[in-house]
């Protein structure tokens, strides 16, 4: 061979392998194989990419346009996987078996299976730092499955055995999810465990069971994102035994975010059509899993449309506190619009599980319209133990009306008569009182509350038993013919201003 053809030789194999080196850090997935039709399973390709992306100290690997079939992904540290616009994940069928099996759980798990198991998910991560996915594409959970092995909040034993998860990350650090839109997320369509340092943002996600869940995670901002999720809960902040121990959800901001309660796929095709109601929908939820508790967390400027009420509700021990939420405007809201519960489900080792404490709660400058009458807002403790520092100002609800004289004189029940079951106002039953119920309640300061009704309704506007230190200032509420604005069981220590219809020192029995 001449000097010349060696050259030639030469200079096209130093081109070719810098055509092979990604530029800028940037790794391109149909590089490392994958197809982006549809109908190959590309996840092998994928985290081949990812792993190339590792081994060179981190990078950005992409999806090009295209839609990928895919089983799991293994995200790692130092990596962001981004979706391109016009680039679709889509989830396999369950039957391509594509989907990592669940991962042993040490010990006796207290919660149910799709909190307990990571790995058969779209999308894992475990023990990762600075890791993100980004991006104008789609993640279509596809073939994930919504089923679970709990009922009513119970845990009935192992993994479903079934990819459940569209995106699950646990114990990592420094965690970006930006600008991506969510259809079919599964169980959970984003799961955090015991993560630091999250940001969530301007995330889209139109699914059927819970939305995003964040559970025993430290200093998470999630913001501008809309979540619709008509058969569970769209963002719900949790403090399981997942971690093998008590771990509170803390330094957590929720805000200027969208949930409701619309038919699945209809928040994304701009229909918008609101969905039956079940036990649980669309909502903000605190809880149930509680076993960590919460702190310094704050829900302002957010939108609730055709689902539940934001609902506090620690039952599991821990401790709930310095909660302050601002700012909520709820359309069409059904159950109650704002819900405040400690009970003692105590779903934890019995040794060390006792019932919890909430405390120093503030909610203020929220309006409502509601679309039944099951029940109003409702702030409830357990005999022995009751909620403290509860501050409730500038609210205004319009009621749907339609409560009767029978339900008006019915006794609800204490949430410990539900025991193991879930403490939703659904297996309570009707309020004796339309627009608030409070009971084992210490330091209740009511400020600035107005309620409406659209129709007739045969209860109190005020029910309050077992009430220390109750504080009613500007509380102006309409009541039916012969009914009276406020029932007071066992209230002490009142003081009552601005309250037509409520007699501060002889209340009504």
């Amino acid at each position: 061979m001449s000097l010349l053809y060696r050259l030639l030789f030469l200079w096209l194999l130093l081109t070719l392998r810098v055509a092979a080196q990604p530029a800028s850090g940037e790794y391109n997935v149909r590089a490392y194989g994958a197809t982006g039709n549809g109908k190959t399973l590309d996840s092998p390709a994928i985290n081949k990419a990812i792993a190339a992306a590792a081994q060179a100290g981190g990078g950005t690997v992409y999806l090009p346009a295209g839609t990928y079939l895919s089983g799991s992904i293994h995200l790692k540290s130092n990596i962001e996987l981004n979706l391109r616009a016009g680039a679709v994940l889509l989830g396999a069928p369950q039957a391509m078996n594509a989907y990592d099996p669940a991962e042993p759980f040490a010990g006796k798990a207290y919660q149910d299976g799709g909190h307990t198991y990571f790995h058969n998910s779209l999308v894992w991560g475990e023990d990762l730092a600075n890791v993100s996915i980004t991006g104008r594409g789609l993640i279509d959970g596809g073939g994930l499955t919504l089923k679970d092995k709990e009922h009513l909040g119970n845990p009935t034993g192992g993994s479903i055995g079934l990819g459940d998860k569209a995106i699950a990350l646990k114990r990592c650090r420094n965690v970006l999810i930006r600008d991506v839109t969510m259809v079919r997320g599964g169980h959970f369509a984003i799961l955090l465990t015991g993560c630091d340092l999250t940001t969530l943002d301007n995330l889209t996600i139109d699914t059927n069971r819970d939305g995003i869940d964040i559970d025993c995670c430290t200093n998470t901002l999630v913001s501008n994102c809309r979540v619709n999720s008509p058969h569970d809960d769209a963002i719900c902040p949790k403090s399981s035994y997942a971690l093998g121990r008590p771990w509170p959800t803390e330094n957590l901001l929720i805000t200027n975010c969208a949930v409701s309660g619309f038919e699945e796929g209809t928040l994304l095709n701009g229909r918008r059509i609101p969905a039956k109601v079940g036990w649980s929908s669309g909502r903000i939820k605190f809880g149930t899993e509680s076993n960590g508790g919460f702190r310094n967390c704050v829900v302002s400027n957010c939108v609730f449309d055709s689902c539940n009420g934001l609902a506090l509700e620690l039952v599991d021990g821990g401790i709930m506190e310095n909660i302050s939420i601002s700012n909520l405007t709820m359309r069409n809201v059904s159950h109650y619009p704002l819900y405040i519960a400690l009970g003692s489900r105590n779903r934890g080792p019995a040794e060390t599980t006792k019932t919890g404490v909430v405390r120093n709660i503030s909610i203020g400058n929220v309006v409502v319209t509601t679309r039944d009458s099951l029940s109003g807002i409702q702030i409830t403790g357990v005999p022995g133990h009751p909620l403290e520092g509860i501050r409730l100002s500038n609210i205004y609800v319009r009621y749907h009306g339609g409560g009767t004289t029978a339900q008006s004189q019915r006794a609800l029940p204490e949430l410990a008569t539900l025991e193991t079951q879930y403490p939703e106002p659904f297996l309570l039953g009707p309020t004796p009182a339309y627009g608030l119920f409070a009971r084992h309640v210490r330091d209740l300061t009511l400020s600035n509350i107005r309620f409406e009704l659209n129709g007739p309704d045969q209860r109190p506007a005020l029910f309050a038993d077992d009430v220390q230190q109750l504080t009613l200032d500007d509380f102006q509420a309409p009541v039916a013919k012969g009914v009276e604005t406020a029932r007071f069981i066992n209230v002490k220590a009142r003081r009552v201003q601005n309250a037509p219809g409520i007699n501060a020192t002889k209340p009504p029995r």
